[in-house]
This record gives structure tokens, sequence and C-alpha cells, in this order.
């Protein structure tokens, strides 16, 4: 039987998502938004493309969260995007109440669902999913840590001309200008940057990465990045419905582990059938403890502003 999975949004991270697992096949697809037609209209065209991808999932578009009656994962990519100049922290407020409005719906219909938030900013959006949802932690985790070592993943495979196959990159921290690239834990082929770059050139690949967003903003002129925010949606998706137990940089919630309480950050997590099923705390330098607790506070700064109690 397969798998129920909901993604709630029609805007390009939303549409390219449900695109990206229903050509997997191994589940059938809910989108919701609240523009009436408008997945359901997507949702059709993805459809009559089964034929030539051959995937059996079905795909169904609504306006109602009453389609999405007990889903197995959520994903949630309401909101609104980011524009040219503007922060993910400027988006906090204009974002709050559509995540909590789609919280309160997801949980009325889907009480044991696991939940992957995308809308931004990210780790202040996951924790309020998490307050409102009052779902167990290992249910609610947030896509940051998989798209920022995405790219620093493939900034570093051009760079030095590799299969980015052979890159496992490490970055922690909030989904930000605060996230934390661990050089010395990132390889290629087994062997660490540090030692196949020079630091400036590392030092300038990790700004980039740090920058990635932004830059396609700036670019794009009036969207935000969609190809790669889904890719990192969707390889969590099937970690968790094919029970693979990846170990990915994920957004969690931290009760203590790199003494780091009450605050989502991206950490390296043990991702299967149950959600979070391990978080791994891996040794850091001090300097590299300073820069997540300072990463962790910047969310926290974010969070307080919430005033969730």
């Amino acid at each position: 039987m397969r798998k129920k999975i909901t993604i709630v949004g029609a805007g390009n991270v939303g549409s390219t998502c449900v695109q990206r697992i229903a050509e997997k096949g191994y589940a059938n697809v809910v989108w919701v938004s609240a523009v009436e037609g408008l997945p359901q209209g997507k949702a059709l065209d993805i459809q009559q493309s089964s034929a030539m991808i051959a995937s059996d999932s079905r795909i169904i578009g609504t306006n109602s969260y009453e389609e999405t009656a007990d889903s197995d994962i959520v994903v949630i990519t309401s909101g609104v995007s980011r524009k040219p100049g503007m922060s993910r922290d400027d988006l906090l407020l204009a974002n709050m109440e559509t995540v909590k409005r789609v919280t309160e719906s997801i949980v009325r219909y889907s009480a044991d669902c696991i939940i992957i938030v995308v809308s931004n900013p990210l780790d202040a959006m996951a924790q309020l999913t998490l307050h409102v949802s009052k779902f167990p932690r290992n249910r609610v985790l947030g896509q940051s840590g998989v798209l920022d070592t995405a790219r620093f993943t493939s900034f570093l495979a051009t760079e030095l001309d590799v299969s980015v196959e052979d890159v496992h990159a490490c970055v922690l921290g909030g989904h930000g200008d605060t996230m934390v690239a661990i050089p010395r834990l990132t390889t290629v082929g087994g062997i660490p940057i540090t030692e196949l770059l020079p630091k400036e050139t590392v030092d300038r690949i990790v700004e980039r990465t740090t920058k990635g967003g932004a830059e396609i903003v700036s670019l794009v002129k009036g969207a935000s990045a969609f190809y790669a925010p889904s890719a990192a949606a969707a390889q969590m998706v099937h970690s968790i419905v094919l029970d693979k137990k990846r170990i990915l940089p994920c957004s969690v919630f931290l009760e203590g582990e790199y003494d780091i309480d009450g605050v989502f950050v991206s950490v390296p997590v043990k991702l299967g059938a149950n959600g979070i099923e391990q978080i791994i705390e891996i040794k850091l330098t001090p300097e590299e403890h300073a820069a997540l607790k300072k990463s962790a506070e910047a969310v926290r700064e974010l969070v307080d502003l919430m005033k969730l109690g």
C-alpha cells in the first residue's frame, strides 16, 4: 500500500516537490492550496505525465484539508517567498499566521503524521509548527540543513571538478547568515577538503554557501530558489518513506544536545520511518561550538519575537 503524502502550497517549491515525489511512484500525493483551481489544475498536469515516467502515484489537488486525512508525511511550503533585499528574518511576521493556520489544519486531520517544514524563516517556522502541533520532536523537522549542505557540496564539486557523489559536506546551525560549515569534517573521497583546497578558497565557498539563497534571489529578481529546496525536501521524504535511515543534517528541536536547549538548528540526524530516530552529536572544536551556539541564539531571537509562551 502506497504511503500518503501531503504537500501544502502550490508555489514553485510546492509544485516541484509534488513532481519529484510523484515521479518516485511509492506514494500518493495530496496537494493543498487556498487558490481555487490551482492545485487541481497542476495536479492534473503532473498526473498526465505518469505514463511517460512509469509512475502509478495518484495526485489529488484540493482546496480542502479533508482530502489530506491520515497522511503519513506533510510538507509545508506555504508562505510569502523571498524578494530582492529581503532576508529570511523579514519573512517571520508575514508567514507566522499562515504556518500556524496550516499546522492546525494538518493536526486536525492527520494527528500521527510527520511534518517537514520548508517555509522561511525555516528554523523559526519549524519551532512554531512544533509548538502549535504539540507533536513529539521526532515528528517535526526542518529541511534547511539538507539544502545548505547540498549547496556546499555542489560548489565544492565544481571547484574541484569531481563528482558530487564523492563530496560529503558538513553544515550545521540555523538557515541563514549564521550557518556553520565545518570544512575539516567535509571530505572528497574520504580526503578532508582542507588538504585539497587552500583556506582562502574554502572560505570563499563557505561564504557563497551562506549567501546561496540570496544569490539566487538577486539573479532571478522576483522569485526565490525552488529546484534545490524541493529536492532537499524530497530527499527527506524518501528517507522516511523507505526507512532508509540516512544520516542527514536536519533542523531539529534540541534539548541539551550540543549544549543547546529549546531551539531548532540543523545537526546530523538519523532519518527513518519514525522521523528523527537519533540526533548525532559530533565532537566540535571550541571555535566550531561557539559558532553553533551563536547560530542557535540568532534563531532564538526570532522565536522570541513570536512570543510562543
